[in-house]
């Protein structure tokens, strides 16, 4: 059965007037500015967007599927994220990962979980490793989780500039860079390095000698978090000509902290003469926000969401910029990054994830594979362990 939607303001994410699509068999199957006659029989529904804008669903690229935390004891360690958590936010594809803690957490529990959010309607993929090196894996390798296990596409997030992290050497991360790279063109697939990105004041000096002693693209590194520290952040603008796609994480950022909103970032980052398409946003959902002393004590603890990404997406609509320049970073940024061939974009032959705005930029309806998960601000489908 197909759907007809009808006189959409169409963000593909590139502005496309007022269209009308055919969706069937979860993918984009016609747009046209012209209607489109469809007999009757043949729909499931038909749905009057009556002018409201119509985006492509929201990749986030760092998602804590199955919880994060754990820094201050087994008791702060969070829980996984349920589905609707993402898909009342206009997410329709993620990008799983562990973070500090990947001793009590494995590849084996995160590739189960990414499968489970699959199972249940999303999009879902992973990363392999955690935090420190040398990676956790499933296999033995990380080469050879990318190239033999599907929903694996890189390696993340691997901690750098972090008390956190295992301070690995120059070497380290070389060795291991080159085998996500080799492992991303046997497999077809990113073959990206998703760096974390700590308040070290060595910033992101690793990934510039990284580009300067070896051959590696500099496709192929995505440091994350860079908008924590507004010098950190300065960096990563002068990274990003070079041809590194840098990510903004949007979190909640205080009046005295020494940071970027995501949506301050965004502005920054255009304002800098950085190519557009090298910017990214996502959440770091599911995962928590710790902050600590200079003696490496927590002394507090946030909870971060997907709600994250449309906050900063309204906000920056709220500011007087325009839709389908805010669009790329949250959709075909993120998919052609991570090379997601029918992510990020509204065409035919897409995938059809879908999301229609309301009047204050929030997600009203949300569509993942043809199939509507938010319908007027309700979720239809949820987690098979919610409610």
């Amino acid at each position: 059965m197909l759907s007809l939607i009808e006189n959409a303001d169409l963000y593909a994410p590139e502005a496309r007037d007022i269209c009308h699509l055919l969706v069937g068999a979860g993918r984009v199957l016609h747009v046209d500015r012209e209607r489109i006659d469809v007999d009757a029989r043949l729909l499931a529904e038909r749905l009057d967007l009556q002018g409201a804008p119509l985006v492509p669903g929201l990749v986030d690229a760092h998602v804590h599927v199955t919880g994060g935390g754990g820094e201050d004891g087994f008791s702060t360690q969070a829980m996984p994220v349920p589905l609707s958590a993402y898909t009342a936010h206009g997410v329709t594809s993620v990008v799983g990962l562990l973070g500090t803690d990947d001793e009590t957490r494995s590849t084996a529990s995160l590739l189960a979980r990414t499968r489970a959010l699959r199972e249940e309607g999303l999009s879902a993929w992973c990363w392999t490793g955690g935090y420190h090196l040398p990676a956790t894996t499933l296999t033995g390798s990380v080469r050879r989780d990318i190239v033999s296990l599907g929903p694996v596409i890189g390696l993340g997030e691997i901690a750098i500039s972090d008390h956190r992290s295992s301070q690995p050497t120059h070497d380290e991360l070389a060795r291991v860079a080159s085998e996500v790279h080799v492992a991303g063109l046997l497999s077809r697939k990113a073959g990206v390095m998703h760096l974390h990105l700590g308040d070290g004041p060595r910033g992101l000096e690793p990934v510039r000698r990284l580009l300067a002693d070896t051959e590696l693209p500099p496709r192929m590194f995505h440091p994350t978090h860079v908008n924590r520290r507004k010098a950190l952040f300065e960096e990563a603008c002068e990274l990003a000509p070079g041809g590194t796609t840098v990510d903004v994480t949007a979190f909640p950022v205080g009046p005295d902290e020494d940071a970027w909103s995501a949506a301050d970032a965004w502005e920054r980052f255009h304002e800098s003469g950085a190519p557009a398409e090298r910017l990214t946003v996502s959440s770091d959902g599911g995962g928590c926000l710790p902050v600590f002393d200079n003696q490496g004590s927590m002394l507090r603890m946030d909870f971060a969401t997907s709600a994250g990404l449309t906050d900063t997406l309204a906000e920056l609509l709220d500011r007087g910029h325009d839709l389908a320049a805010v669009l790329p970073c949250l959709t075909r940024n993120v998919a052609e990054l991570l090379r997601l061939p029918r992510k990020g974009r509204i065409a035919v032959g897409m995938d059809a994830d879908l999301v229609v705005l309301d009047t204050r930029h929030r997600p009203c309806h949300v569509m993942a594979r043809g199939r509507w998960m938010v319908r007027d601000g309700r979720a239809l489908v949820t987690g098979t362990f919610e409610g």
